[in-house]
């Protein structure tokens, strides 16, 4: 079982490496015996993560781009083509919401920026579909390949206030199902695309929508609270399980798939 899911010199590219759950994942993945590949916009924060899972012993190898900007990704791609020839997993973990494209209690939908909807979906959506774009030809080149895709709970139950970020994760679950079937039929078996949904976990972008700054909860942090059966929020420890699993050999029958990590959130109906 440790050799069915193991990712022990795999090379995995995660992207929002330097957010609280894409740098919890790669950290895991590194010590695991991954050969990590950090691509973040931000030079500075990729390279404190690098020099981190270095420092624990692990391998990491920065890349510098925009999961928006093609040409960056290009770039990054006939780099990591001299470096490792091929690619074995891509996490896609970039994405995030902000204020302007959140409708507050005492907002109306007319009082969201349409550059901020606009962004939102850029960030979470093409974030997600460029660097599949640009990584496949590496990708195809390994016989046994996974894309992992980050949903959320936003996406198969539309929750208030988020509207653009929860349009944009329902559109990924779609485009992962659909990729799924394309890349099957197209590469063969061996190409597999996923989804994880996380739960609630306190994170930077949705910190100041569940918690006071005393640290309690928001009316919002007790509805989640009240509508998960489990009680609490998640930790990011408990994500290691399912992105390894689909990282691993263990996964080599699933494509396809949202995979609900939420302490029973989307199984709840409120009675």
């Amino acid at each position: 079982m440790s050799q069915l899911f193991s990712v022990k010199n795999k090379v995995i590219i995660i992207s929002g490496g330097t957010g609280v759950l894409g740098k919890a994942i790669a950290k895991h993945l590194a010590q695991e015996g991954a050969q990590m590949v950090i691509l973040g916009r931000n030079e500075e924060k990729v390279s404190a993560l690098v020099n981190e899972i270095k420092d624990d012993g692990g391998y990491a190898y920065p890349a510098i781009a925009d999961v928006t900007d093609e040409k960056a990704l290009s770039q990054v791609k006939e780099a990591l083509e001299k470096e490792f020839e091929q690619i074995d997993v891509l996490i896609n973990a970039a994405g995030g919401n902000m204020p302007g494209a959140t409708v507050m209690p005492d907002q109306m939908l007319t009082d969201l920026s349409s550059d901020a909807v606009k962004t939102i979906m850029d960030l979470n959506y093409m974030g997600t579909f460029l660097p599949i774009k640009n990584f496949l030809p590496l990708l195809t080149k390994n016989k046994k390949a996974s894309i992992i895709n980050i949903s959320s709970m936003a996406a198969s139950r539309p929750m208030t206030r988020v509207m653009g970020y929860a349009s944009a994760k329902a559109a990924i679950d779609n485009m992962t199902k659909w990729m799924s079937v394309e890349f099957a039929k197209k590469y063969g078996a061996g190409l597999r695309v996923n989804a994880v949904a996380p739960g609630f976990f306190l994170t930077a972008q949705n910190e100041a929508l569940l918690t006071n700054k005393d640290g309690s909860l928001t009316q919002r942090g007790n509805q989640i609270i009240d509508h998960t059966p489990m009680g609490r929020f998640g930790s990011p420890d408990e994500l290691f399980g399912a992105v390894q699993w689909l990282c691993s050999e263990g996964s080599q029958f699933v494509t396809g798939t949202i995979t609900e990590i939420d302490g029973g959130f989307s199984a709840f109906s409120g009675v």
